[in-house]
Protein backbone atom coordinates (compact mmCIF):
# COMPACT_ATOMS: atom_id res chain seq x y z
CA UNK A 1 0.00 0.00 0.00
CA UNK A 2 1.25 3.59 -0.63
CA UNK A 3 0.18 6.96 0.26
CA UNK A 4 -0.95 9.96 -2.37
CA UNK A 5 2.61 11.22 -1.53
CA UNK A 6 4.80 8.31 -2.38
CA UNK A 7 2.08 7.98 -5.62
CA UNK A 8 2.98 11.25 -6.40
CA UNK A 9 6.79 10.81 -6.46
CA UNK A 10 6.57 7.60 -7.94
CA UNK A 11 4.62 9.18 -11.04
CA UNK A 12 6.02 12.97 -10.97
CA UNK A 13 2.24 13.80 -10.49
CA UNK A 14 0.65 16.64 -8.46
CA UNK A 15 -1.36 15.34 -5.30
CA UNK A 16 -4.34 17.43 -6.83
CA UNK A 17 -4.24 15.48 -10.06
CA UNK A 18 -4.45 11.95 -7.93
CA UNK A 19 -7.41 13.77 -6.23
CA UNK A 20 -8.82 14.77 -8.87
CA UNK A 21 -8.23 11.30 -10.37
CA UNK A 22 -10.45 9.84 -7.36
CA UNK A 23 -12.72 12.42 -7.30
CA UNK A 24 -13.71 11.53 -10.84
CA UNK A 25 -14.47 8.09 -9.39
CA UNK A 26 -11.31 6.33 -11.24
CA UNK A 27 -10.26 4.31 -8.26
CA UNK A 28 -13.58 2.77 -7.09
CA UNK A 29 -11.95 0.08 -4.57
CA UNK A 30 -8.92 3.14 -3.20
CA UNK A 31 -8.81 2.44 0.41
CA UNK A 32 -9.28 4.85 2.87
CA UNK A 33 -8.62 5.08 6.60
CA UNK A 34 -9.38 7.98 8.21
CA UNK A 35 -8.89 11.28 5.71
CA UNK A 36 -5.90 8.90 4.36
CA UNK A 37 -6.12 7.24 0.99
CA UNK A 38 -3.98 4.15 0.34
CA UNK A 39 -3.11 3.07 -3.12
CA UNK A 40 -2.79 -0.84 -3.78
CA UNK A 41 -1.40 -2.18 -6.90
CA UNK A 42 -4.60 -2.08 -8.83
CA UNK A 43 -4.60 1.83 -8.71
CA UNK A 44 -1.21 1.78 -8.93
CA UNK A 45 -1.98 0.00 -13.16
CA UNK A 46 -4.38 2.22 -12.77
CA UNK A 47 -3.20 5.51 -12.84
CA UNK A 48 -0.35 3.82 -15.53
CA UNK A 49 -3.13 3.43 -18.02
CA UNK A 50 -4.97 6.77 -17.07
CA UNK A 51 -1.31 8.46 -17.82
CA UNK A 52 -1.01 6.15 -21.02
CA UNK A 53 -4.32 7.22 -22.23
CA UNK A 54 -3.41 10.75 -21.49
CA UNK A 55 -0.04 10.75 -23.13
CA UNK A 56 -2.15 9.37 -26.53
CA UNK A 57 -4.44 12.30 -26.66
CA UNK A 58 -7.40 11.23 -24.85
CA UNK A 59 -9.51 13.07 -22.63
CA UNK A 60 -10.44 12.37 -18.89
CA UNK A 61 -14.03 11.97 -19.74
CA UNK A 62 -13.32 9.43 -22.28
CA UNK A 63 -10.65 7.78 -19.69
CA UNK A 64 -13.33 7.18 -17.37
CA UNK A 65 -15.63 5.75 -20.19
CA UNK A 66 -12.81 3.06 -20.32
CA UNK A 67 -12.71 2.50 -16.28
CA UNK A 68 -17.00 2.31 -16.96
CA UNK A 69 -16.08 -0.56 -19.33
CA UNK A 70 -13.95 -2.13 -17.01
CA UNK A 71 -16.77 -2.41 -14.50
CA UNK A 72 -18.82 -3.92 -16.96
CA UNK A 73 -16.14 -7.36 -17.31
CA UNK A 74 -15.61 -9.16 -20.41
CA UNK A 75 -18.73 -7.71 -22.27
CA UNK A 76 -17.11 -4.46 -22.78
CA UNK A 77 -14.05 -6.59 -24.07
CA UNK A 78 -14.79 -5.18 -28.00
CA UNK A 79 -15.03 -1.93 -26.95
CA UNK A 80 -12.15 -1.96 -25.04
CA UNK A 81 -9.88 -3.14 -27.94
CA UNK A 82 -10.97 -0.61 -29.69
CA UNK A 83 -10.06 2.55 -27.60
CA UNK A 84 -6.43 0.86 -27.89
CA UNK A 85 -6.77 0.29 -31.03
CA UNK A 86 -7.50 3.57 -31.95
CA UNK A 87 -5.68 5.54 -29.57
CA UNK A 88 -2.18 3.21 -31.17
CA UNK A 89 -3.57 4.56 -34.77
CA UNK A 90 -3.45 7.91 -33.41
CA UNK A 91 0.21 7.65 -31.79
CA UNK A 92 1.40 6.12 -34.64
CA UNK A 93 0.01 9.22 -36.45
CA UNK A 94 1.81 11.63 -34.49
CA UNK A 95 4.96 9.84 -34.12
CA UNK A 96 4.97 10.01 -38.33
CA UNK A 97 4.53 13.62 -37.86
CA UNK A 98 7.01 14.34 -35.32
CA UNK A 99 9.38 12.33 -37.48
CA UNK A 100 8.65 14.63 -40.41
CA UNK A 101 9.05 17.58 -37.65
CA UNK A 102 12.67 15.65 -36.98
CA UNK A 103 13.66 15.48 -40.80
CA UNK A 104 13.49 18.85 -40.94
CA UNK A 105 15.23 20.07 -38.22
CA UNK A 106 18.26 17.81 -38.99
CA UNK A 107 18.48 18.97 -42.51
CA UNK A 108 18.50 22.70 -41.37
CA UNK A 109 21.01 21.73 -39.01
CA UNK A 110 23.08 20.58 -41.84
CA UNK A 111 22.16 23.29 -44.24
CA UNK A 112 22.94 26.39 -41.54
CA UNK A 113 25.97 24.29 -40.93
CA UNK A 114 27.31 23.92 -44.43
CA UNK A 115 25.84 27.90 -45.51
CA UNK A 116 28.32 28.42 -41.99
CA UNK A 117 31.02 26.14 -43.84
CA UNK A 118 30.92 27.82 -47.40
CA UNK A 119 30.24 31.17 -46.43
CA UNK A 120 26.70 31.11 -48.03
CA UNK A 121 23.37 29.22 -49.19
CA UNK A 122 25.00 29.49 -53.42
CA UNK A 123 26.31 26.10 -53.07
CA UNK A 124 23.41 24.44 -50.81
CA UNK A 125 20.56 25.99 -53.49
CA UNK A 126 22.48 24.63 -56.39
CA UNK A 127 21.68 21.79 -54.93
CA UNK A 128 18.32 21.66 -54.20
CA UNK A 129 15.41 19.60 -54.44
CA UNK A 130 16.95 16.95 -55.53
CA UNK A 131 20.80 16.53 -55.66
CA UNK A 132 21.53 16.88 -52.24
CA UNK A 133 24.16 14.26 -50.31
CA UNK A 134 22.60 11.40 -50.28
CA UNK A 135 21.17 11.36 -46.41
CA UNK A 136 21.03 14.76 -46.56
CA UNK A 137 18.29 13.96 -49.63
CA UNK A 138 16.48 11.39 -47.68
CA UNK A 139 16.09 14.13 -44.84
CA UNK A 140 14.99 16.45 -47.41
CA UNK A 141 12.68 14.44 -48.76
CA UNK A 142 11.09 13.27 -45.90
CA UNK A 143 10.85 16.49 -44.11
CA UNK A 144 8.72 18.00 -47.41
CA UNK A 145 6.25 15.58 -48.21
Amino acid sequence: MYTIGQVSEMFHLPISTLRYYDKEGLFPSLERKGNIRYFSDTEIEAIRVIECLKGSGLEIKDIKKFFQWVTEGASSYPNRKQLFEARKAAVLEEMKQLEKTLAMLEFKCWYYGKAIEDGNEDGINAMLPDHLPEEIQVLYDLAHE
